[in-house]
């Protein structure tokens, strides 16, 4: 991935970019905000931009807001400076790293700015079949919507086509449909010119362009709006694209990757997307089994993420006991996989000792069975006579709880999309509520 460092390399600072390009990050760096929002509008390959205080963010990042850049910015400072990290935030920063910089919040940070980049594991014979499928469609050109619930690893699967596609040495870029506001995707997909729009300073090429000659992956694209869908179309039809405020089409050679948790032929026939679109990108469908259908594959997942948030914390390594996994195998999993590896996060930072119990999982020792009509058997009698927005209040400031804070994770528990849940969070910090703060790399309210 690559990382934007704006501020003096002199101190601290050039200690957490060392770290950083440990840790695999490619490094850019401007001595200021007015420097950096040049290489912003020139480069769309920078996936997060790490910002000294002292240096103009709110400038940064309300230029970025108006010239359709979305690109995450994370405040850097020593801890003392806790009130000008709180300005920073406010300002709209995403987070802040505290200095001198801590090698794992760094990692966590990267990681969660460039996305789920772990290795299929498959062990079920469901997942090893769907991957087989996967590894069959590779070396096509054709598009491949990848279908499933939320946190099945649909992105990591489309990492995985491309990587053992003829285009494995071009870029991969990926695009959130979901995560970015409605006003931004146009261009971060297409590009502009300047002067294409109020606060376009200079020409910034969209993720079409930078996945020239590789893959684009539209992650979550039934988020996407009905009239940029036809521009879509257009763009994969021709092979190219037109910037905003562009006097003529640019090429692009780029195969297509999208990704939904709906039912798209569902929306297509109900008039929510594009029936031609939905056509096109459908060649190849490619639909991922829920956890609960491949329990074959739990114990390996969890073993994995349990190593893995050890290594990154610095732990000793923990081991699953027989009664952990037995539990973690007979548990429904809502949330996929994307809810088992922020829970063996948990459990890896939780255990006292050298192994991990069922003690530490917090969940039922069996599968929840469907829940019948009888209140007194689904639990409800204790909601009666509460607001339904009280209800949902509570259920979303609990998973954000039960999730550390992390946005990502609660949203695909509770079912909704990330921008969803933003807002609603925005909503209750508005009416004073105390509402969980945002782990690190994590979109904050």
């Amino acid at each position: 991935m690559r990382v934007l460092i704006i501020g003096s390399l002199a101190g601290e600072l050039g200690r957490a970019a060392a770290i950083a390009a440990t840790r695999g990050a490619r490094l850019d760096q401007c001595d200021d905000v007015t420097a950096g929002l040049l290489r912003l509008r020139r480069d769309a390959y920078i996936n997060l931009v790490l910002c000294e205080l002292g240096q103009e963010i709110g400038r940064l990042v309300r230029s970025l807001s108006h010239e359709r850049i979305a690109v995450p910015v994370v405040a850097c400072g020593l801890e003392s400076e806790s009130e000008a990290a709180l300005l920073a935030i406010r300002e709209g920063a995403q987070d802040f790293l505290p200095l001198p910089p801590d090698p794992d919040l760094i990692a966590a940070i990267l990681e969660a700015a460039a996305g789920q980049t772990h290795h299929v594991i498959a062990r079920d014979p469901v997942m090893l079949a769907a991957l087989r499928r996967a590894e069959q469609v590779a070396g096509a050109t054709a598009s491949v919507l990848i279908t499933g619930e939320s946190g099945t690893g649909k992105e990591v699967i489309a990492r995985h086509i491309h990587q053992r596609s003829p285009r494995a040495q071009a870029p991969f870029i990926a695009l959130n449909c979901a995560a970015i506001p409605e006003h931004l995707l146009e261009s971060e997909l297409f590009g502009h010119e300047r002067g294409a729009f109020s606060g376009a300073a200079g020409r910034r090429i969209g993720k079409f362009e930078a996945a020239n000659g590789g893959t684009l992956l539209l992650d979550e694209i039934s988020e996407m709006d009905l009239r940029l869908q036809a521009k879509l179309l257009r763009a994969i039809q021709e092979r190219e694209i037109d910037r905003l405020g562009g006097a003529s089409p640019v090429k692009v050679d780029v195969r297509i990757l999208a990704t939904s948790n709906r039912d798209l032929a569902a929306h297509a026939a109900s008039g929510r997307f594009r029936s031609d679109l939905f056509f096109r990108l459908n060649v190849i469908n490619l639909e991922l089994p829920p956890l609960r259908a491949r329990t074959g594959d739990i114990a390996a997942l969890a073993e994995h993420y349990a190593k893995h948030y050890s290594t990154l914390n610095a732990l000793p390594q923990r081991r699953l006991t027989d009664d952990a996994i037995a539990c973690l195998v007979g548990y429904a999993w809502p949330g996929n996989v994307r809810e088992l590896e922020n829970l063996m996060h948990r459990a890896v930072l939780l255990a006292e000792g050298l192994e991990i119990d069922a003690s530490l999982l917090d969940l039922p020792a069996s599968r929840p069975q469907p829940r019948v009509a009888a209140p007194e058997a689904s639990g409800v009698t204790g909601l009666v006579g509460r607001r339904m927005d009280d209800v949902e209040q509570a259920l979303i400031i609990e998973t954000l709880r039960h999730t550390f804070g992390n946005r990502t994770h609660a949203a695909t528990i509770l079912g909704i999309s990330i921008r969803a849940l933003r807002n609603k969070l925005r909503d209750y910090a508005g009416q004073g509520l105390a509402v969980p703060p945002p782990t690190a790399g994590t979109w904050a309210a």
